[in-house]
């Protein structure tokens, strides 16, 4: 079923004819900032599990530490923000013992990202926009666990969808504008998330656009199911994302060669936010907002995004540096891509080019 235009999209559009709209950054990163215990994650809630580290939690037991990182980066220049749900699945969840509370936490998120939004708007007057944000929970569909059976499978793709689902139906009740399937290491669970949201959107009877996200997980450009990422982009353009892209696995020096060949094969919106570099012996960032945002900067020298943002490592000064190191440069022009069959295995494949 097709729904009307949604006034989220067609503001976005028309801001990204004018200028490069900005993501946020890292979540992470400035929860481990707050210094948390335990009893901070777990609040009064009933739980057998130990918390501490189940980050998506505090939108239920500390909703002031979540909204404080929304306004921080809504305060750096964002355009959008994203729900802190990554880990919000059912499956994700389970490692916590939480899995009941799957609807609860993603309603919360939702909501908490909206108000915070509505605030900022409130502010100056200029539309901020809510993502619902869908990681790619630990499973993969594409490959075995088991090194002496490749035919095994932890999970099957009809449970992974109704996992997705369930998380999609959630967020969208929350009200949030569009559905954004991040850090995707495997393109099968990318489908998956994909037709979860699509269905999602059918039953909330609403237009909610889907954005995509690909993760690159070594130097070949490929994602951990083997696919390069235009090949990603052939497999999953019949969805009709709003935005397509690349975050995390890399910094932004290192994701430019990938975001030259997406920018070129896709008709459609980009969005890529890179990691705050590579990280040191000790699995920390070190590269400083000022290096990520000129590297970013690079990116747009060359017209190669619509947005961008920051991802692990990342903070709201990383977001604000990025905001002022793009002011002044044009947003990618979407190209006019001549209709002719493109397929995709691993590698892509065009036929009547």
């Amino acid at each position: 079923m097709t729904f009307p235009v949604s006034e989220a999209e067609t503001a976005l559009r028309a801001a990204a004819k004018d200028r490069i709209l900005i993501f946020d950054g890292g979540y992470g990163t400035s929860i481990q900032g707050y210094g948390l215990k335990e009893e901070d994650y777990r609040g009064t809630l009933d739980l057998d599990h130990d918390q501490k580290g189940n980050n998506d939690l505090l939108c239920l037991t500390r909703p002031d530490v979540v909204k404080a990182i929304h306004t921080a980066y809504l305060d750096n220049g964002a355009d959008m923000i994203e729900t802190n749900t990554f880990s919000s699945t059912r499956i994700a969840l389970s490692d916590y013992g939480c899995e009941h509370l799957v609807r609860e936490l993603n309603l919360a998120a939702a909501r908490l990202a909206r108000e915070c939004c509505t605030a900022a708007e409130a502010k100056d007057g200029r539309r901020r926009f809510v993502a619902g944000s869908i990681g790619p929970t630990n499973k993969t569909l594409s490959l075995s666990p088991q090194v002496n059976d490749p035919g095994f499978r932890e999970i099957d793709f009809d449970t992974l969808k109704a996992q997705y689902r369930e998380q999609c139906d959630a967020l969208i009740e929350g009200g949030v504008d569009f559905i954004l399937v991040e850090t995707c290491f495997d393109t099968l669970n990318a489908k998956a998330a994909g037709m979860a949201a699509r269905e999602a959107e059918e039953a909330a009877g609403r237009s909610v656009p889907l954005m995509l996200s690909f993760t690159i997980t070594d130097m070949s450009g490929r994602n951990l199911s083997g696919h390069t990422i235009t090949a990603f982009w052939y497999t999953l353009r019949h969805l009709k994302p709003l935005t397509i892209g690349v975050n995390c696995a890399f910094g932004a020096d290192l994701l430019r060669p990938y975001l030259t060949e997406l920018s070129k094969s896709a008709d459609t919106l980009i969005l890529a936010y890179p990691n705050a570099g590579l990280p040191n012996e000790l699995g920390q960032y070190d590269e400083l907002p000022e290096k990520t945002a000129s590297l970013i900067a690079e990116w747009q020298r060359e017209g190669l995004v619509n947005m961008v943002g920051g991802c692990c490592g990342t903070t709201p000064a990383h977001i604000g540096a990025t905001a002022r190191a793009l002011a002044d440069l044009p947003p990618r022009i979407v190209p006019e891509i001549p209709v002719v069959t493109r397929l995709a295995g691993l590698e892509p494949m065009v036929i009547g080019a």
